[in-house]
């Protein structure tokens, strides 16, 4: 008994009190009350593709819309072929066709809230990356109509860090935040990432840990994370994200 109570105390402390605590400051800022409302225009983060001759890839990462937004966040991908003139942004939806392409601005606003720039690589690494990039998106197996679930996933986030785990060149993984990342395609409970650095278990994006030279350590539980970034030291707080000491 001794053992269960400490470990309901652990669960408090570390997942629920962040949680709500990000609930509360959520609740007193100003939010569009409905999709129409928001704002999903650029947030002018990225420079004009025709004004940018290089090749690029980006991942970026927004708080999501409603109160979700307290504890969750939405991620998609974009890719520049070099010379190219215009973006090309993949998102994953939970309506219609789910995997949407170019549906907004490719550093758009999500929900009014500014993107977060997850990982950028640019010039002839991300050249040598996109024709990878695109396979795994290709190759995601939620990408029929119907193949998209809220929680705990497969959603936006289940969708882009696949695509990381693909292509562990990136280098990055989604912040602590991205609910769903832990999700992993067709049931499965284990997963390591393409160049063996990052381990991942769960049962079914529930329950587990990633632990590895990107991840560090995290334990998730329900959608949340907590742990360590031991690379670029910090804590990963579940709701609020990394905090770099």
């Amino acid at each position: 008994m001794a053992v269960l109570r400490l470990t309901l105390l652990a669960f408090l402390v570390i997942y629920c009190l962040p949680a709500l605590a990000s609930a509360g400051l959520w609740s007193l800022r100003d939010r569009p009350a409905r999709w129409s409302e928001a704002d999903w225009s650029s947030a002018g983060i990225l420079p004009r593709a025709a004004d940018d001759p290089q090749a690029a890839i980006y991942v970026f990462s927004a708080a999501t819309g409603g109160m979700k937004g307290a504890v969750a966040s939405h991620s998609w991908i974009v890719v520049k072929k070099p010379g190219a003139s215009r973006y090309e942004r993949y998102d994953k939806v939970g309506w219609g066709q789910p995997i949407r392409r170019n549906a907004y601005a490719a550093d758009a606003r999500w929900y009014s809230n500014p993107p977060e720039l997850v990982v950028a690589r640019r010039g002839p690494q991300a050249e040598a990356l996109i024709a990878k990039v695109e396979a795994a998106i290709a190759a995601y197996p939620y990408a029929t109509a119907g193949a998209y679930r809220l929680f705990p996933g497969p959603n936006s986030n289940s969708f882009v860090a696949h695509v990381l785990r693909s292509v562990p060149e990136l280098d990055a993984v989604l912040p602590p935040h991205a609910v769903g990342r832990d999700f992993l395609p067709e049931g499965r409970f284990l997963a390591v990432d393409a160049d063996g650095r990052d381990m991942h278990m769960t049962l079914y994006g529930l329950l587990g840990f990633s632990a590895g030279q990107r991840s560090g350590f995290e334990l998730h539980v329900l959608g949340l994370v907590a742990g360590l970034d031991l690379r670029h030291p910090g804590v990963k707080v579940p709701a609020f994200g990394r905090i770099g000491f």
